[in-house]
């Protein structure tokens, strides 16, 4: 954001939490889904299966999501009252991997801004089975959140959910930096 002061406070919003995510007790956890919405393997499969029957149906009447969007449904049997869906782009693969990666967080951010979402989990879109490094998409993701919390004070609190301790020591390295940024 060049010319725009680094608002530091936003940080106190973003919380990096290693655990399951279909477990969060928030307003909406965000489904790294695949294009038909359809439940597949890794975080995807796991959100189906606790969330149970009624996603899949209630999925099956969206129509799917192209890459870099994000689509909302209810969260069925999780505790979130929400699913954001997005479809995360597949490294080596999708043209423009860092474009669409922000997109999925920003369209994700976009749709909970619009449902009065004041809480929302993220896994680590595109860091599993669509094989994005996790080093390159922390700093994307963090720079759109940290973007877009300092224009909205709605949502209160993000969490960066993530499944392995390698992935928790990249994200909190990652976040360290954006606290020790220049503002």
């Amino acid at each position: 954001m060049p010319g725009k002061k680094f608002d530091r406070s936003v940080l106190a919003r973003i919380e990096i939490r290693w655990e399951d995510i279909t477990m969060m007790e928030v307003d909406a956890i965000v489904n790294p889904a695949n294009s038909n919405l359809s439940g597949g393997e890794g975080v995807d499969g796991a959100i189906h299966w606790a969330a149970g029957s009624g996603l899949q149906e209630e999925c099956s009447t969206i129509g799917g999501c192209p890459v870099g969007e994000a689509r909302l449904t209810g969260g069925h049997n999780l505790p979130a009252r929400y699913v954001i869906h997005t479809v995360g782009p597949v490294y080596g693969l999708d043209p423009e991997p860092e474009r669409l990666l922000a997109d999925c967080y920003r369209n994700c951010l976009e749709i909970a801004l619009a449902n009065d979402i004041g809480s929302i989990a993220f896994p680590a879109i595109s860091c599993g089975r669509y094989r994005f490094p996790v080093a390159r998409a922390c700093p994307i993701a963090l720079e759109v959140i940290t973007g877009f919390l300092a224009e909205h004070r709605s949502i209160r609190k993000v969490f960066l959910v993530v499944y392995s301790a390698e992935h928790f020591r990249i994200y909190n390295e990652c976040l360290q930096r954006f606290c020790e940024k220049p503002g």
